[in-house]
């Protein structure tokens, strides 16, 4: 049988801050990752290990000192700036820690933002929106402003609107790390669900013990270079 390809790879992934004129933080050190479709893939270790540097590096939010990442075997940092922002709009979902709605907008206005930004129709926009609300439980709360909803329900809107675009990767860093610990695991389980029914990727930063255990690969980021912690049951 043929060995499937990643659909995401980053290959020999260096990144370095300069804290001053002779100061180097060398946060990833040579790091190798592959993601197959459909897989949720979890990345632990400890804070400051550069868990969400990676992501942003994977999601072209950031650039490598050294090394290359690959979406479908092309190299997203040979894009043009434009063609990169256009590739993190249409193809990423992201979730973070905090949320990060806007809070003069509705639930709905702020899923929509994606799909605008895209350049979609107001109408057919704020229909996909609607069932983008649903397919995570909160069809009672579109109109509601982020100040109106518990952790939980914002959370969830965040998710909802990662996936307004029909993302094929959804990157998420420390997605239940802001919730309490049942509105987290309502968080996992909404995750695990996600993936199995839209054949969803994910690939998540966490401390979160429980989020490890849903994942099919653990792997583990430890002074800036990543290892497999567990292996896909």
């Amino acid at each position: 049988m043929t060995k499937k390809p990643a659909l995401l790879r980053g290959e020999n992934i260096w990144k370095e801050y300069h804290t001053g004129e002779k100061i180097v933080l060398q946060v990833l050190k040579g790091v190798d990752v592959d993601i197959k479709e459909g897989e949720i893939v979890v990345i632990v270790g400890p804070s400051g290990s550069g868990k969400s540097t990676l992501l942003h590096l994977l999601g072209g939010l950031d650039r490598p000192t050294q090394g290359k990442v690959f979406f479908d075997e092309k190299e997203i940092f040979a894009f043009s700036e434009e063609q990169l922002a256009n590739f993190r709009n249409k193809t990423l979902g992201f979730v973070f820690q905090f949320h990060h709605l806007l809070p003069e907008f509705t639930a709905l206005e702020n899923v929509s933002m994606p799909a605008l930004i895209a350049g979609k129709t107001r109408n057919s926009v704020f229909a996909k929106a609607e069932k983008a609300l649903m397919e995570v439980s909160l069809e009672e709360r579109l109109a509601h402003k982020p100040n109106q909803l518990s952790g939980g329900e914002q959370q969830r809107v965040a998710v909802a609107r990662a996936l307004m675009n029909d993302p094929q990767i959804v990157l998420a860093d420390e997605p239940s790390g802001n919730l309490d610990e049942e509105s987290g695991l309502n968080l996992h389980k909404l995750l695990v669900s996600l993936s199995e029914k839209r054949g969803l990727t994910f690939v998540i930063a966490t401390h979160n013990p429980d989020l490890a255990k849903r994942a099919h690969r653990v792997l583990r980021l430890s002074d800036g270079r990543l290892s497999t912690a567990k292996a896909s049951s």
